[in-house]
């Protein structure tokens, strides 16, 4: 297991601004990290990834261990070739994938069957880490349990004790030492199980600590409970990671509360179906109030679609169903992330991020319209992002 330097630059309260020093890199925090599911961010070439400025890219072990295999991406030498980027990776361990599935829960792990073929197998902790090794992120997790919302106290502190087990048997099974190894805090909605997983995890130790079970439907109020009384139990000397969360409240929520890093789907997910997030709020690319607009997506983002293309040529592309549509509109969805994150960082180290808080809060409330009234007119609330990213996994 290889230990991640890690160093804390500055915080604003629980807010932080941290360092990362990667065997690929040095990435700052707080970050955004897109996901290529299936080892690749759907529709956006590598180096039109690299370009939006995302310093880490995830990718996940349940499907790729489905397809191609692990055994066929050890044999172009890891994920890294397999793939075609220099960016750091990391992989989750399959836990959450199998959370949706009809399963066999045991002390051995999940056994469940897969969805491509109906095959019945068993993931453990063990195998976990093997293929994990295997395919050769930079940074692996440990094998966990995601419990659903609304699960009750006695099943979830029995999943707290049980997935403590496995992550032991993880960092166990765990040889390879260019691979760093991050632990999963767990224990649902209740203060005492959040406690007692954090500080049992933590006992164990490993390179950097994830908040998990949550997205799974709880709401953002709730989110943040659990947050304040999570982050609350975790070391600051190590990174923070919220799985799975992505909307810019939830990010600077996070952010707020002491949280580094965050992964979400949803960034390309709805570039897709041509939604789109930009400093002036969230826009959907197919209303005809687009058709004839010749400013670009956003005037302050500095993603080469912002520089290169309108909103009509975008509108178009998705009237007529043109693939090209999806690419466009993903880039600029990872950039405007990144930007939201860099410019977080930025407001932390000036000491200006509860300003920002405030104004991200009022340009995306929970439970807002797709888009608010009057989007684009006037200038954005939420400040100017930084200058584009320079260099290789660097912002």
């Amino acid at each position: 297991m290889r230990s991640i330097p890690f160093t804390v630059d500055g915080h604003e309260g629980n807010a932080r601004a941290t360092t990362l020093q990667l065997e690929r890199g040095t990435v700052t925090t707080p970050l955004f990290m897109p996901v290529g599911t299936q080892g690749a961010v759907r529709g956006v070439h590598p180096r039109q990834l690299e370009e939006t400025g995302a310093q880490i890219v995830l990718a996940n072990t349940y499907h790729l261990h489905q397809r191609p295999g692990e055994e066929l991406v050890a044999r172009h030498g890891g994920l890294h070739a397999f793939m075609g980027t220099e960016l750091p990776i990391l992989t989750d361990s399959g836990g959450f994938q199998v959370f949706s599935l009809e399963k066999d829960v045991s002390e051995e792990g999940v056994r469940f069957r897969y969805e491509i073929d109906g095959r019945q197998t068993v993931l453990t902790p063990e195998r976990s880490m093997a293929i994990q090794e295997a395919l050769g992120s930079d940074i692996a997790m440990v094998f966990d349990e995601c419990v659903a919302y609304g699960e009750s106290y006695d099943y979830v502190a029995a999943s707290v004790d049980r997935t403590t087990r496995w992550e032991r048997r993880s960092k166990e099974a765990h040889q390879r030492p260019d691979q760093s190894l991050f632990g999963i805090v767990q224990g649902g909605f209740w203060p005492d199980l959040r406690q007692r997983s954090a500080e049992a995890i933590t006992e164990i130790g490993f390179d950097g600590y994830a908040i998990g079970g949550l997205s799974v439907g709880e709401g953002h109020g709730k989110m943040c409970e659990v947050l304040d009384m999570t982050t609350l139990h975790m070391p600051w000397d190590a990174p923070r990671y919220l799985m799975g969360v992505g909307r810019p409240l939830d990010l600077i929520e996070g952010v707020a509360r002491g949280i580094d890093m965050f992964d979400c789907v949803i960034q390309t997910r709805h570039a897709r179906s041509g939604v789109v997030w930009t400093w002036h709020g969230r826009m959907r690319l197919g209303d005809r109030r687009y058709r004839g607009d010749l400013r670009p997506l956003d005037d302050r983002c500095t993603c080469s679609t912002c520089a290169t293309f309108t909103r009509a040529y975008l509108h178009h592309l998705f009237k007529v169903n043109e693939i090209l549509a999806a690419t466009l509109a993903s880039i600029h969805n990872i950039a405007w992330f990144q930007q939201l994150m860099a410019t977080a960082r930025e407001r932390i180290l000036a000491g200006t991020f509860t300003a920002f808080r405030h104004e991200i809060g009022e340009l995306y409330p929970d439970g807002a319209p797709e888009e608010p009234e009057g989007e684009g007119k006037g200038k954005s609330r939420a400040g100017r992002p930084p200058p584009k990213p320079k260099g290789r996994g660097r912002r």
